[in-house]
C-alpha cells in the first residue's frame, strides 16, 4: 500500500495561488492566444482579457487509483455470444445524437475554455520584453535613494538591534573580564588539594574561602551589559536610475492610407502600453510629420487626420532638437521607433541617414525603424540598409506587411536579449 502526502504550501488565497500555477502550466497555448488576439483588436481594445481555448489533450491529469490486485475472474450474466478467449469487434458505426461524423476509431476529450483577465493578458503579452541597451545612471535632483548596511552602531533603536552581534559582544567582554579570576582559581584549587593531601587544615579552610571568594566574583560579571548592546548602521546611498525617453515618430503623408496608418497605430499602441507597465521613469515624446513635423500630446498623435507630402528628415531633426533641449544623454536613455510606408522626397532619403549618423545614432540606444507597406521595400528602406549593416546594435529595421505582422515585428525589436 502507498500513501502520498502533498506537503505544498498554500496562502489564504489558495485560489489566487492555484490560478498562477495553472496559468504558469499552460503557458505555451496561453502565449499564442494572446498573440492571436491583438491581430484582431482595435487600438482602443487592446488591453481587455481574453478567451483561451486549451485542447482535451493537454488537460489531462495523473490519477492515483488502488488497483484490484492479483487474478480475478468475472462472470457477466446474460452473455450470450462470446466465451473467454473470444475477440471483439470494432462497432461498424455510431449511434450517437452528436452533429459530427461517426467514427470506427480514435478517441477526445472536449477542449478546456477559461477567461485571461486584462491584467493577465497584458503580463503574457509584455513578460519576455525589455529595452535594449538600457543603461543605469546617477540622476541629479529628483535621484531615489537606497538604505544599504553600514556596518554596526553601539547606539540605535530596538527595532534594529543586532541580537547575534550583541552576544558575540557579550562573551568576548566577559572572556577578557574572567580571564585572570579563573586563572587564580586554578591556582587556588591545586593549592585546596596540595593541602588536603598534607592534612593541613588550616591552609585548606583559608584556600577553600579564597575559592569562593573567586567563583563570586566571575558570576558577578553579567552576562550581557548595556555596553555589549550593538545595532545595525544603515546609510542613505543614492541609488541610479533607468530614466528612458522613447520617441515615437509616425508618417501621416498623403501616401500613408488608413489601413497602413491603423497598423502604425496598432504599433505604437503595443510600444505605449509595454513602457507605462514595465518602466516607471519614461517618458514618450510623440511626433507627427509629413512635409512638416511637430510634436502633439497623445490624443492628436493617435486620432488627428491631418496629412500632406513626405519629408521624413523634418521629424529626425526635429528629434534632435528635442534631444539637445530637454534629454541629456548623460542622464536619459533615448530611444527611437519611427513607422513610415517608405515613401520619401528623393533628396531627402540621403539627408535622413546624415542626421542619424551625426546627430542621432550617437545619442541613442536603440533606434528602430518599421516599413509598412504590402509594395517591396521603399526608398527610405534602401537607404537605411547601410545604417543597419554600420550598427547592428543600436539600429534595426523591420517589415510590417499585414495585421498578423504587428506583434512578431514588435516582439522581434524588443525581446529580452542574453547577457554577453
Amino acid at each position: 500500500m502507498s500513501y502520498i502526502v502533498d506537503r505544498r504550501l498554500n496562502s489564504k488565497n489558495k485560489s489566487a495561488v492555484n490560478r498562477q500555477r495553472f496559468l504558469h502550466r499552460y503557458r505555451k497555448h496561453i502565449k499564442k492566444a494572446v498573440a492571436d488576439a491583438v491581430d484582431g483588436r482595435s487600438i482602443t481594445d487592446m488591453d481587455r482579457g481574453e478567451e483561451v481555448v486549451i485542447p482535451g489533450d493537454d488537460i489531462s491529469e495523473p490519477t492515483f487509483q488502488h488497483g484490484s490486485g492479483g487474478e480475478r475472474s468475472h462472470v457477466h450474466p446474460g452473455n450470450k455470444e462470446f466465451v473467454a478467449g473470444d475477440q471483439i469487434k470494432r462497432p461498424g458505426g455510431g449511434g450517437g445524437s452528436g452533429t459530427g461524423q461517426a467514427s470506427n476509431q480514435g478517441e477526445g476529450m472536449d477542449e478546456f475554455v477559461f477567461q485571461l483577465s486584462s491584467e493577465e493578458f497584458l503580463e503574457f503579452l509584455f513578460n519576455d520584453l525589455e529595452l535594449p541597451n538600457l543603461t543605469k545612471r546617477q540622476l541629479k535632483g529628483n535621484a531615489s535613494f537606497k538604505y544599504e548596511r553600514a556596518g554596526f552602531s553601539s547606539d540605535g533603536v530596538p527595532a534594529k538591534l543586532s541580537v547575534s552581534r550583541s552576544v558575540i559582544q557579550a562573551k568576548a567582554r566577559r572572556i577578557a573580564l574572567t580571564a585572570e579570576p579563573k586563572r587564580l582559581l586554578e591556582a587556588v584549587q591545586e593549592k585546596i588539594l596540595e593541602a588536603q593531601r598534607l592534612g593541613d587544615e588550616v591552609g585548606y579552610a583559608r584556600y577553600l574561602q579564597e575559592a569562593l571568594q573567586l567563583e563570586r566574583r566571575i558570576k558577578r560579571i553579567p552576562f550581557i551589559d548595556t555596553n555589549d548592546l550593538r545595532y545595525k548602521l544603515h546609510q542613505k546611498r543614492p541609488l541610479p536610475t533607468s530614466q528612458a525617453v522613447m520617441f515615437c515618430l509616425m508618417d501621416v503623408s498623403g501616401s500613408m492610407d488608413q489601413p497602413i496608418k491603423d497598423m502604425a497605430k496598432r504599433f505604437y499602441l503595443l510600444l505605449y502600453m509595454f513602457l507605462q507597465r514595465h518602466y516607471e521613469r519614461t517618458e514618450v515624446v510623440f511626433i507627427r510629420h509629413h512635409t512638416v513635423a511637430k510634436e502633439v500630446d497623445e490624443q492628436e498623435f493617435f486620432y488627428s487626420r491631418e496629412t500632406g507630402g513626405t519629408v521624413v528628415s523634418s521629424a529626425l531633426e526635429l528629434m534632435a532638437d528635442v534631444v539637445d533641449e530637454r534629454y541629456s544623454p548623460d542622464e536619459w536613455n533615448i530611444y527611437a521607433a519611427q513607422a513610415s510606408d517608405g515613401d520619401n522626397w528623393n533628396d531627402d532619403s540621403p539627408r535622413c541617414t546624415k542626421l542619424l549618423t551625426e546627430r542621432l545614432l550617437p545619442l541613442v540606444q536603440y533606434f528602430a525603424y518599421v516599413e509598412i507597406t504590402q509594395r517591396d521595400h521603399q526608398a527610405l528602406w534602401r537607404e537605411y540598409q547601410g545604417l543597419a549593416n554600420q550598427y547592428p546594435d543600436v539600429f534595426a529595421q523591420r517589415h510590417i506587411r499585414q495585421l498578423a505582422d504587428i506583434f512578431p515585428v514588435f516582439h522581434d525589436l524588443f525581446h529580452r536579449r542574453s547577457a554577453a
